[in-house]
């Protein structure tokens, strides 16, 4: 028995996103009925970022992701995020495949989002706005395009260098770089920033709007003014780590907002068991951290296709 080994190429090129989002969306399914085993992200903070241990496991697979958040890596050249995922068979326990996991991260938290907008945004929402013009944003544009046909993408970043590279990305869909306010009109919003301080204003969001909140992913990030919670229906992905570390954490914290204002999970309304948006006015956010089982989700549709059908093109070792 052999481990493969999955660079960065090798795992991009074995990734489609409707698998992603489809895998993804059966793990949340699994989480509601119990039958995946997900112990909380483990944080390990350092003078310039911070790594996080990421196990889990689901039905037929088992691993672990190591990933970390430096934001001040793009001045050295490299990815504020950068991850490696151990995928284990959980019969044996053998490492069946070490793995880059810097795409998985990128796609399987966009497909998170397309699938939380997917049951929470309006049926008729044809606008998105993407706040945060990094890999995210390209990810996350590509989901969303997946659910929805949107007559107009808006997206907002600081850097013109960012926007400039996402446009180029998409070359025949037409985006459209415009104010924070503007992209934030807008039907879908994602917000993709690391900030530590709200940068969207409860007085630019529209009744009816759908926001993923996804760059708060650690202690003490937030970029929501807390009153926007106020005003709308509240869905999680995992409830203990959102109160530790995503949108709602800092007003957790401080004490204006409590655990029992959050209206459900992800999985709940996935599965039914809690309504979601029930008419057009509603605010709907979700707070994404990103959980363990989408990483293991989306690594065992990796490693499926590269040890079944493309098995020859990629090193392997022994390392048991």
């Amino acid at each position: 028995m052999s481990t493969l080994i999955l660079n960065k190429r090798d795992v991009q090129d074995l990734l489609r996103m409707p698998d992603v989002i489809r895998v993804v969306e059966d793990a949340f399914i699994s989480l509601g009925q119990n039958k995946v085993s997900m112990p909380p992200k483990s944080y390990l903070v350092v003078e310039h970022g911070d790594f996080r241990a990421m196990p889990a496991a689901i039905t037929g697979a088992a691993g672990i992701k190591w990933i970390n958040v430096h934001p001040k890596n793009k001045a050295k050249d490299l990815p504020s995020i950068m991850a490696v995922l151990i995928y284990n068979d959980p019969e044996t326990g053998y490492p069946l495949a070490i793995m880059d996991a810097t795409q998985i991260t990128a796609y399987r938290t966009a497909a998170a989002s397309a699938i939380a907008s997917k049951y929470l945004a309006r049926k008729n929402s044809h606008s998105l706005g993407i706040i945060g013009a990094g890999h995210q944003a390209h990810t996350h544009i590509m989901a969303h395009l997946e659910c929805f046909d949107f007559e107009s993408i808006k997206i907002y970043d600081l850097s013109k260098t960012a926007t400039g590279r996402l446009i180029d990305s998409f070359s025949d869909y037409p985006l459209t770089v415009c104010s924070l306010e503007e992209a934030v009109a807008s039907d879908i919003v994602c917000t993709l920033t690391p900030s530590k301080s709200p940068i969207l204003k409860h007085t630019w969001i529209k009744p009816g709007t759908h926001i993923n909140a996804v760059g708060a992913d650690a202690k003490g990030k937030e970029e929501l003014e807390p009153s926007i919670l106020d005003k709308a229906i509240v869905i999680v992905d995992d409830l203990g780590q959102a109160s530790a570390a995503g949108e709602i954490n800092v007003p957790l914290s401080n004490g204006i907002y409590k655990v029992d204002q959050i209206h459900a999970t992800l999985s709940e309304i996935i599965l039914g068991k809690k309504k979601g948006r029930t008419d057009d006015k509603t605010i709907t956010i979700f707070d994404s951290t990103g959980i363990a089982i989408e990483d293991i989700a989306t690594a065992k549709l990796v490693y499926e296709k590269a040890s079944l059908e493309f098995a020859d093109r990629y090193i392997s070792v022994d390392l048991v």
